[in-house]
Protein backbone atom coordinates (compact mmCIF):
# COMPACT_ATOMS: atom_id res chain seq x y z
CA UNK A 1 0.00 0.00 0.00
CA UNK A 2 1.40 3.28 -0.93
CA UNK A 3 2.26 5.86 1.91
CA UNK A 4 3.25 9.22 2.07
CA UNK A 5 3.93 11.32 4.83
CA UNK A 6 3.23 15.19 4.91
CA UNK A 7 4.68 16.72 8.33
CA UNK A 8 3.76 20.39 8.45
CA UNK A 9 5.67 23.10 11.27
CA UNK A 10 3.51 24.78 13.66
CA UNK A 11 3.83 28.67 13.37
CA UNK A 12 2.31 31.29 14.99
CA UNK A 13 -1.07 32.19 15.11
CA UNK A 14 -3.17 35.19 14.99
CA UNK A 15 -2.26 36.32 11.71
CA UNK A 16 -5.45 36.39 9.66
CA UNK A 17 -6.37 33.47 7.49
CA UNK A 18 -4.95 33.67 4.42
CA UNK A 19 -7.73 34.45 1.60
CA UNK A 20 -7.95 35.88 -1.79
CA UNK A 21 -9.54 39.32 -2.48
CA UNK A 22 -13.03 39.34 -1.97
CA UNK A 23 -16.03 39.40 -4.22
CA UNK A 24 -18.32 41.66 -2.38
CA UNK A 25 -17.75 44.42 -0.66
CA UNK A 26 -19.79 43.51 2.46
CA UNK A 27 -18.71 44.08 5.87
CA UNK A 28 -19.34 41.10 8.70
CA UNK A 29 -21.72 41.41 10.94
CA UNK A 30 -19.71 40.76 14.14
CA UNK A 31 -16.17 40.31 14.59
CA UNK A 32 -14.84 37.31 13.89
CA UNK A 33 -18.06 36.05 11.12
CA UNK A 34 -15.00 35.63 8.90
CA UNK A 35 -11.40 35.40 7.84
CA UNK A 36 -10.93 35.19 11.15
CA UNK A 37 -7.13 34.27 12.77
CA UNK A 38 -5.15 32.00 11.48
CA UNK A 39 -4.03 28.85 13.39
CA UNK A 40 -0.90 26.67 13.60
CA UNK A 41 -0.46 24.33 11.45
CA UNK A 42 -1.30 21.03 12.36
CA UNK A 43 1.61 18.18 12.15
CA UNK A 44 0.06 15.49 10.26
CA UNK A 45 1.08 12.26 9.03
CA UNK A 46 -1.09 10.97 5.43
CA UNK A 47 -1.37 7.79 3.63
CA UNK A 48 -3.62 5.89 1.23
CA UNK A 49 -6.42 4.27 3.01
CA UNK A 50 -8.41 2.82 -0.14
CA UNK A 51 -7.93 2.89 -3.57
CA UNK A 52 -9.83 3.51 -6.65
CA UNK A 53 -12.86 5.05 -5.54
CA UNK A 54 -15.17 6.92 -8.30
CA UNK A 55 -16.42 10.11 -6.81
CA UNK A 56 -17.13 9.00 -3.54
CA UNK A 57 -19.60 11.06 -1.75
CA UNK A 58 -20.18 9.87 1.71
CA UNK A 59 -18.97 7.90 4.13
CA UNK A 60 -20.28 5.76 7.48
CA UNK A 61 -18.33 3.67 9.87
CA UNK A 62 -19.74 0.33 10.76
CA UNK A 63 -19.36 -1.09 14.14
CA UNK A 64 -16.97 -3.84 12.55
CA UNK A 65 -14.43 -1.30 11.90
CA UNK A 66 -15.27 -1.22 8.36
CA UNK A 67 -17.29 1.23 6.20
CA UNK A 68 -20.14 1.80 3.82
CA UNK A 69 -18.72 4.21 0.89
CA UNK A 70 -21.40 6.06 -1.54
CA UNK A 71 -20.02 6.93 -5.20
CA UNK A 72 -21.75 9.25 -7.08
CA UNK A 73 -22.31 7.45 -10.34
CA UNK A 74 -24.56 4.84 -7.99
CA UNK A 75 -22.71 2.45 -6.66
CA UNK A 76 -22.70 1.73 -2.75
CA UNK A 77 -19.26 -0.42 -2.24
CA UNK A 78 -18.62 -2.27 1.39
CA UNK A 79 -15.22 -1.39 2.88
CA UNK A 80 -13.50 -3.48 5.70
CA UNK A 81 -11.09 -1.88 8.45
CA UNK A 82 -7.96 -2.02 6.04
CA UNK A 83 -10.11 -0.40 3.34
CA UNK A 84 -10.12 -3.30 1.12
CA UNK A 85 -13.69 -4.18 -0.79
CA UNK A 86 -15.98 -6.67 1.18
CA UNK A 87 -18.60 -6.24 -1.73
CA UNK A 88 -20.62 -4.10 -3.80
CA UNK A 89 -24.27 -3.58 -2.20
CA UNK A 90 -27.93 -4.45 -3.49
CA UNK A 91 -30.85 -3.53 -3.07
CA UNK A 92 -30.25 0.17 -3.71
CA UNK A 93 -33.62 2.03 -5.65
CA UNK A 94 -32.66 3.47 -9.36
CA UNK A 95 -30.44 6.63 -9.11
CA UNK A 96 -30.55 9.58 -11.65
CA UNK A 97 -26.40 10.12 -11.89
CA UNK A 98 -27.07 13.55 -13.80
CA UNK A 99 -24.97 16.64 -13.22
CA UNK A 100 -24.57 17.07 -9.49
CA UNK A 101 -27.04 14.41 -8.75
CA UNK A 102 -27.10 10.65 -8.42
CA UNK A 103 -26.27 8.22 -5.00
CA UNK A 104 -25.25 10.99 -2.77
CA UNK A 105 -24.91 10.13 1.36
CA UNK A 106 -25.18 7.21 3.34
CA UNK A 107 -25.02 6.74 7.19
CA UNK A 108 -25.81 4.40 9.67
CA UNK A 109 -28.47 4.46 12.77
CA UNK A 110 -26.68 4.98 16.36
CA UNK A 111 -28.83 1.52 17.22
CA UNK A 112 -26.83 0.02 14.25
CA UNK A 113 -25.56 -3.13 16.36
CA UNK A 114 -29.29 -3.66 16.70
CA UNK A 115 -31.63 -2.20 14.11
CA UNK A 116 -28.87 -2.81 11.28
CA UNK A 117 -30.73 0.54 9.75
CA UNK A 118 -28.98 2.59 6.57
CA UNK A 119 -30.05 5.67 5.67
CA UNK A 120 -29.10 7.32 2.16
CA UNK A 121 -29.91 10.62 0.35
CA UNK A 122 -29.89 10.07 -3.68
CA UNK A 123 -31.50 11.79 -7.03
CA UNK A 124 -34.47 10.13 -7.71
CA UNK A 125 -35.72 9.75 -11.54
CA UNK A 126 -39.47 11.12 -12.90
CA UNK A 127 -40.79 11.65 -15.97
CA UNK A 128 -39.55 15.58 -16.83
CA UNK A 129 -37.27 15.48 -14.16
CA UNK A 130 -35.45 14.32 -10.87
CA UNK A 131 -35.98 15.24 -7.01
CA UNK A 132 -33.92 14.84 -4.07
CA UNK A 133 -35.00 11.29 -2.16
CA UNK A 134 -34.05 9.64 1.05
CA UNK A 135 -34.50 5.98 1.62
CA UNK A 136 -33.81 3.37 4.69
CA UNK A 137 -33.34 -0.38 4.25
CA UNK A 138 -31.94 -3.51 6.76
CA UNK A 139 -27.69 -3.99 5.71
CA UNK A 140 -27.52 -7.89 5.76
CA UNK A 141 -23.89 -8.42 4.90
CA UNK A 142 -23.89 -6.34 1.15
CA UNK A 143 -27.41 -6.59 0.71
CA UNK A 144 -30.00 -4.09 1.42
CA UNK A 145 -33.30 -5.40 2.47
CA UNK A 146 -37.10 -3.75 3.69
CA UNK A 147 -36.18 -0.32 1.26
CA UNK A 148 -38.48 2.69 2.52
CA UNK A 149 -38.52 5.75 1.21
CA UNK A 150 -38.63 8.04 3.91
CA UNK A 151 -38.93 11.13 1.78
CA UNK A 152 -38.98 12.73 -1.84
CA UNK A 153 -38.77 16.01 -2.29
CA UNK A 154 -41.59 18.60 -3.83
CA UNK A 155 -41.59 19.89 -6.64
CA UNK A 156 -39.53 17.56 -8.72
CA UNK A 157 -38.17 19.71 -11.26
CA UNK A 158 -35.53 19.02 -14.71
CA UNK A 159 -32.24 20.45 -12.90
CA UNK A 160 -29.06 18.78 -11.98
CA UNK A 161 -28.19 20.97 -9.41
CA UNK A 162 -28.06 21.65 -6.09
CA UNK A 163 -30.20 18.67 -4.91
CA UNK A 164 -27.66 19.44 -1.38
CA UNK A 165 -27.16 17.21 0.34
CA UNK A 166 -26.11 14.91 4.03
CA UNK A 167 -28.55 12.88 6.02
CA UNK A 168 -27.92 12.62 9.72
CA UNK A 169 -29.83 9.83 11.85
CA UNK A 170 -30.33 10.49 15.12
CA UNK A 171 -31.73 9.13 18.62
CA UNK A 172 -35.09 11.17 17.79
CA UNK A 173 -35.33 11.24 14.34
CA UNK A 174 -33.27 12.24 11.20
CA UNK A 175 -32.32 15.62 9.69
CA UNK A 176 -31.85 15.74 5.85
CA UNK A 177 -30.41 19.20 4.29
CA UNK A 178 -31.22 20.18 0.45
CA UNK A 179 -30.41 22.80 -2.05
CA UNK A 180 -32.82 25.17 -3.88
CA UNK A 181 -32.15 22.71 -7.24
CA UNK A 182 -30.66 26.08 -9.28
CA UNK A 183 -34.56 27.76 -8.46
CA UNK A 184 -33.22 29.86 -5.78
CA UNK A 185 -36.73 31.41 -5.20
CA UNK A 186 -38.07 28.27 -3.97
CA UNK A 187 -35.88 28.01 -1.14
CA UNK A 188 -38.62 30.98 0.35
CA UNK A 189 -41.91 28.88 -0.85
CA UNK A 190 -44.52 26.63 0.72
CA UNK A 191 -42.10 23.61 -0.35
CA UNK A 192 -39.31 20.98 0.25
CA UNK A 193 -36.63 23.11 -1.58
CA UNK A 194 -34.18 24.94 -0.16
CA UNK A 195 -34.70 23.58 3.20
CA UNK A 196 -33.64 21.55 6.33
CA UNK A 197 -35.90 18.61 6.95
CA UNK A 198 -36.90 16.74 10.02
CA UNK A 199 -38.55 13.70 9.89
CA UNK A 200 -39.36 11.86 13.14
CA UNK A 201 -42.54 9.47 14.12
CA UNK A 202 -44.98 11.80 13.09
CA UNK A 203 -43.33 12.26 9.68
CA UNK A 204 -41.40 14.32 7.59
CA UNK A 205 -41.71 18.26 8.32
CA UNK A 206 -39.52 21.89 7.32
CA UNK A 207 -37.13 22.42 10.07
CA UNK A 208 -35.42 25.49 8.76
CA UNK A 209 -35.29 27.47 5.22
CA UNK A 210 -33.78 29.90 3.10
CA UNK A 211 -31.23 27.71 2.08
CA UNK A 212 -29.06 27.67 -1.15
CA UNK A 213 -27.21 23.99 -1.00
CA UNK A 214 -26.17 22.44 1.98
CA UNK A 215 -23.47 19.55 1.01
CA UNK A 216 -22.08 19.73 5.03
CA UNK A 217 -23.92 18.85 8.30
CA UNK A 218 -23.02 17.16 11.15
CA UNK A 219 -23.67 17.42 14.99
CA UNK A 220 -21.22 18.58 17.30
CA UNK A 221 -22.67 18.62 21.23
CA UNK A 222 -26.25 17.55 20.45
CA UNK A 223 -26.29 20.36 18.14
CA UNK A 224 -27.07 20.71 14.28
CA UNK A 225 -24.21 22.73 12.13
CA UNK A 226 -24.05 22.62 8.44
CA UNK A 227 -22.19 24.33 6.06
CA UNK A 228 -24.04 25.73 2.45
CA UNK A 229 -22.41 26.56 -1.19
CA UNK A 230 -23.16 30.30 -1.61
CA UNK A 231 -22.59 31.75 -5.07
CA UNK A 232 -19.40 33.76 -5.88
CA UNK A 233 -18.55 34.29 -2.09
CA UNK A 234 -20.95 33.77 1.09
CA UNK A 235 -20.49 30.42 1.82
CA UNK A 236 -22.01 30.03 4.98
CA UNK A 237 -21.29 27.94 7.90
CA UNK A 238 -24.16 27.83 10.37
CA UNK A 239 -25.86 26.19 13.57
CA UNK A 240 -29.89 25.88 11.87
CA UNK A 241 -32.47 26.15 14.73
CA UNK A 242 -36.11 24.57 14.26
CA UNK A 243 -38.81 27.66 12.51
CA UNK A 244 -35.77 30.27 11.68
CA UNK A 245 -35.06 31.25 8.17
CA UNK A 246 -31.44 31.87 7.22
CA UNK A 247 -32.03 34.05 3.94
CA UNK A 248 -31.43 32.71 0.47
CA UNK A 249 -32.04 34.58 -1.59
CA UNK A 250 -33.02 37.29 -0.04
CA UNK A 251 -29.99 38.43 1.91
CA UNK A 252 -26.06 36.95 1.10
CA UNK A 253 -22.83 37.60 1.39
CA UNK A 254 -21.98 36.71 -1.60
CA UNK A 255 -22.65 38.00 -5.65
CA UNK A 256 -24.16 36.45 -8.48
CA UNK A 257 -21.93 34.57 -10.71
CA UNK A 258 -21.87 37.54 -13.22
CA UNK A 259 -21.40 39.82 -10.98
CA UNK A 260 -24.68 41.20 -10.15
CA UNK A 261 -26.19 41.63 -6.85
CA UNK A 262 -28.38 38.81 -4.83
CA UNK A 263 -31.46 40.08 -4.62
CA UNK A 264 -31.56 44.06 -3.40
CA UNK A 265 -27.70 43.44 -2.95
CA UNK A 266 -27.92 43.06 1.15
CA UNK A 267 -26.00 40.83 3.34
CA UNK A 268 -28.50 41.53 6.80
CA UNK A 269 -32.20 42.10 6.88
CA UNK A 270 -34.47 41.61 9.75
CA UNK A 271 -36.38 37.95 10.12
CA UNK A 272 -33.05 36.31 8.59
CA UNK A 273 -30.74 34.39 10.47
CA UNK A 274 -27.24 35.73 9.72
CA UNK A 275 -24.25 33.11 9.45
CA UNK A 276 -21.62 31.72 12.23
CA UNK A 277 -19.24 32.12 9.39
CA UNK A 278 -18.67 32.78 6.20
CA UNK A 279 -16.28 32.58 3.21
CA UNK A 280 -15.55 35.14 0.47
CA UNK A 281 -13.85 34.21 -1.46
CA UNK A 282 -15.63 30.94 -1.19
CA UNK A 283 -14.61 27.03 -0.41
CA UNK A 284 -16.95 25.32 -2.27
CA UNK A 285 -17.67 22.87 0.73
CA UNK A 286 -18.61 19.45 0.75
CA UNK A 287 -19.00 17.44 3.40
CA UNK A 288 -17.98 18.42 7.49
CA UNK A 289 -17.32 16.39 10.50
CA UNK A 290 -17.05 17.29 14.35
CA UNK A 291 -13.81 16.57 16.66
CA UNK A 292 -14.84 14.88 20.07
CA UNK A 293 -14.01 16.84 22.83
CA UNK A 294 -12.43 14.14 24.31
CA UNK A 295 -10.67 12.89 21.09
CA UNK A 296 -7.22 11.46 20.82
CA UNK A 297 -5.60 14.43 19.51
CA UNK A 298 -5.75 17.35 22.01
CA UNK A 299 -4.85 20.44 19.69
CA UNK A 300 -8.15 19.50 17.48
CA UNK A 301 -11.04 18.85 20.80
CA UNK A 302 -14.36 20.24 19.99
CA UNK A 303 -12.85 21.77 16.04
CA UNK A 304 -15.35 21.17 13.02
CA UNK A 305 -13.26 19.98 9.58
CA UNK A 306 -14.70 20.90 6.25
CA UNK A 307 -13.47 19.77 3.31
CA UNK A 308 -13.20 22.27 0.56
CA UNK A 309 -13.78 21.49 -3.49
CA UNK A 310 -12.09 24.66 -4.11
CA UNK A 311 -9.53 25.45 -3.23
CA UNK A 312 -9.91 21.94 -2.20
CA UNK A 313 -8.44 20.23 0.95
CA UNK A 314 -10.04 20.73 4.00
CA UNK A 315 -10.53 23.56 6.49
CA UNK A 316 -10.31 23.06 10.41
CA UNK A 317 -12.21 25.71 12.19
CA UNK A 318 -12.10 25.93 15.86
CA UNK A 319 -15.16 27.20 18.25
CA UNK A 320 -15.42 29.01 21.27
CA UNK A 321 -18.96 29.76 22.72
CA UNK A 322 -20.40 28.98 19.75
CA UNK A 323 -17.88 31.06 17.22
CA UNK A 324 -15.16 30.44 15.10
CA UNK A 325 -12.37 31.67 16.66
CA UNK A 326 -9.86 30.10 14.27
CA UNK A 327 -9.05 28.48 11.06
CA UNK A 328 -6.27 25.94 9.00
CA UNK A 329 -6.22 24.99 5.29
CA UNK A 330 -5.03 21.13 5.19
CA UNK A 331 -3.90 19.34 2.80
CA UNK A 332 -4.27 21.80 0.38
CA UNK A 333 -2.28 20.00 -2.21
CA UNK A 334 -4.45 17.42 -2.55
CA UNK A 335 -7.61 19.01 -4.61
CA UNK A 336 -11.38 18.60 -4.57
CA UNK A 337 -12.49 16.92 -1.67
CA UNK A 338 -16.27 15.82 -0.88
CA UNK A 339 -15.60 14.31 2.63
CA UNK A 340 -14.66 13.91 6.17
CA UNK A 341 -14.93 11.34 8.26
CA UNK A 342 -13.64 11.25 12.39
CA UNK A 343 -12.23 8.03 13.39
CA UNK A 344 -12.58 6.50 16.90
CA UNK A 345 -8.87 6.35 17.07
CA UNK A 346 -8.75 10.67 16.47
CA UNK A 347 -7.21 9.83 12.88
CA UNK A 348 -9.55 11.59 9.48
CA UNK A 349 -10.42 10.23 6.25
CA UNK A 350 -10.87 11.83 3.85
CA UNK A 351 -12.92 11.52 0.32
CA UNK A 352 -10.78 12.97 -2.73
CA UNK A 353 -14.11 14.16 -5.68
CA UNK A 354 -12.60 12.51 -8.33
CA UNK A 355 -12.42 9.36 -11.12
CA UNK A 356 -10.47 6.84 -9.35
CA UNK A 357 -9.90 8.53 -5.91
CA UNK A 358 -7.94 7.10 -2.81
CA UNK A 359 -9.24 7.71 0.50
CA UNK A 360 -6.68 9.45 2.29
CA UNK A 361 -6.13 8.57 5.92
CA UNK A 362 -5.03 11.37 8.38
CA UNK A 363 -3.23 10.87 11.41
CA UNK A 364 -2.51 14.18 13.48
CA UNK A 365 1.44 13.75 15.13
CA UNK A 366 2.10 14.04 18.93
Amino acid sequence: MLRFVLCLVPCFAWAQVEQGPANAGFMPEFDGQTRTDSLPASSIEVSIFSEGLDFPWGIAPLPDGGFLVSERGGLLKRLGADGGLVGIVSGLPDVAAVRQGGLLDVAVSPAFDTDRLVYWTYAKPFDGGTALAAAQGILDEITLTQVVEIFVQDPVLNSGQHYGSRIIPTQDGVWITTGDRGSPELAQGDNTVGKIIWIDRDGPRVWSSGHRNIQGATVRDGTLWTVEHGPRGGDELNQPEDGLNYGWPVVSYGINYGGSDVGDGIAVSDGYEPPVYYWDPVIAPGGMAAYPEDGAHEAWRGNLFVSSLRPGGVMRLELDDGHVVGEEHLLADVGRVRDVEVLDNGDLLVLPDALGADILRVSPLP
